[in-house]
């Protein structure tokens, strides 16, 4: 009997502390693709060294909310890609590398906007990729394989998000239109408008859309990184999350969940690229605040969750041997503000140079692009004939361009690749206290859709 009345009480106690988490009305999700503790590490010291100002994710989320780490192997291997990862992040269940939200079998698990949807949510996906890609997909629908964009953009049309804005026109326009890929032959652009959206085609149409749904595709494939972003064709990270939540804040009494993903930082992180990863992060920081704004209008009715998937490139700040050979560089003001002077891309320099770059051409281009900078005769080498020693590095231009930078500033990569790191998560408003501590990204996902309403 004893036993009998503890475990009733255990259970009381339980389902009343399960009563007691609040739930937020609005959730907005910040994803920093391919960014774990090091990366954030980065933008913290960078943005107070050389823009003399505070980096909210570590100073305000990380700081005055809950922060925890999450552990990102997927179902079949200690590595994970973005699809898994965010699948898990999304669902609360372990999913194959490159499946998007469905067991090995073919069956759906519920995703965070499916649950939004039944809880009478508004819901919006927002990111500098392709709106087809890996996360915002996982996040959403379904796929047996992440690489099924038409079948995604078909179950977008199907769903109806109240916002989806990023790249990725290819596999909404028909082979027969500039730039298209889908092979039924709709124009899933005038579909959409059809159904009510307004369409926005570049930054200024998206800033003067109004109405309460938005599709705003800005580029063909993937945006540019923030480096080289026209800011007249490509709204930025921050301009996107003001028409977001422009768009989901109207009348809407059972409020909103709101996905919006920076794809940059790992796509830098692929090539290696220092510089595209830490603008990348100051890109993050800017939507994050105007996120922080909005919260701080009604801060208990809005959770704000800032999170990535998985490391990308092993990246790693410490000190180099001096071009000497005497002594070492230790990472400084100094070799940040090298990387800040950088104003390409490593991947629109790969793209300058083509494959088979002239000495003339590396020469101004190093000059041009990348000011105090010596890239030395083994790197030009590399560069002119287009020969990779290692195969887990980026490709031959990227890696000459990442040792270079390397030798010269301390920032050093050990792959091109994902890597195993624990990502961080910081959470600040309702419900916040779940997402502390150390968990696998699975609890992450459970834990969501508990504050939603979806289990």
């Amino acid at each position: 009997m004893r036993a009998f009345v503890v475990a009733l009480l255990a259970f009381a106690t339980g389902l009343a502390g399960a009563q007691e988490t609040p739930r937020p009305k609005n959730i907005i999700i910040l994803f920093a693709d391919g960014v774990a503790a090091t990366q954030w590490e980065l933008g913290r010291y960078a943005s107070r060294v050389l823009r003399n100002q505070d980096f909210a994710a570590t100073d305000v989320v990380f700081k005055d909310g809950a922060l925890g780490l999450l552990a990102t192997d997927s179902r079949d291997a200690f590595v994970t890609d973005s699809a898994a990862a965010a699948s898990a992040m999304s669902t609360g269940v372990k999913v194959n590398n490159f499946v998007v939200a469905m067991t090995p079998d073919g069956k759906p698990h519920r995703t965070v906007m499916e649950a939004a949807r039944a809880a009478g949510k508004k819901i919006g996906l927002v990111t500098t990729a392709e709106i087809y890609d890996a996360s915002p997909a996982a996040f959403s629908v379904h796929a047996k394989n992440r690489g099924d964009a038409q079948a995604i953009v078909d179950q977008y049309f199907a769903m109806e998000p109240d916002v989806l804005l990023g790249g990725g026109r290819d596999y909404f326009l028909p082979k027969n239109a500039p730039g298209g890929k889908r092979g039924d032959g709709k124009d899933m652009i005038a579909a959409f408008a059809q159904k009510g959206y307004r369409i926005a085609r570049d930054t200024l149409e998206m800033k003067n859309a109004k109405g309460p749904k938005l599709l705003g595709l800005f580029a063909d494939e993937d945006m540019s990184f923030e480096i080289d972003r026209d800011p007249a064709k490509e709204p930025s990270m921050a301009e996107m999350t003001r028409a977001a939540l422009a768009t989901l804040s109207g009348v809407s009494p059972n409020g909103f969940v709101l996905f919006v993903e920076n794809e940059n930082p790992d796509s830098a992180g692929h090539l290696n690229d220092a510089a595209g990863v830490m603008r990348a992060l100051w890109a993050f920081d800017e939507a994050l605040r105007l996120a922080l704004e909005f919260r701080d209008k009604a801060p208990g009715d809005t959770l704000i969750i800032v999170t990535g998937d998985h490391e990308t490139g092993g990246l790693s700040a410490t000190y180099a041997r001096a071009a000497s050979g005497e002594g070492r560089l230790y990472v400084g003001i100094e070799h940040l503000k090298m990387l800040e002077g950088i104003t390409i891309s490593f991947g629109a320099a790969a793209k300058a140079l083509g494959r088979k770059p002239t000495p003339e051409a590396v020469d101004k281009l190093i000059a041009q692009h990348f000011p105090g900078f010596k890239l030395d005769p083994d790197l030009r080498e590399v560069i002119l004939t287009q020969k990779l020693g290692e195969r887990n590095a980026p490709g031959a231009t990227y890696d000459a361009l990442a040792r270079m930078v390397a030798r010269q500033t301390g920032f050093y990569w050990g792959t091109a690749g994902h890597t195993t790191e624990p990502v961080a998560v910081g959470a600040i408003g309702p419900g916040a206290d779940l997402f502390r501590g150390y968990q696998d990204n699975t609890d992450f996902g459970r834990k969501l859709l508990r504050l939603i309403g979806g289990r």
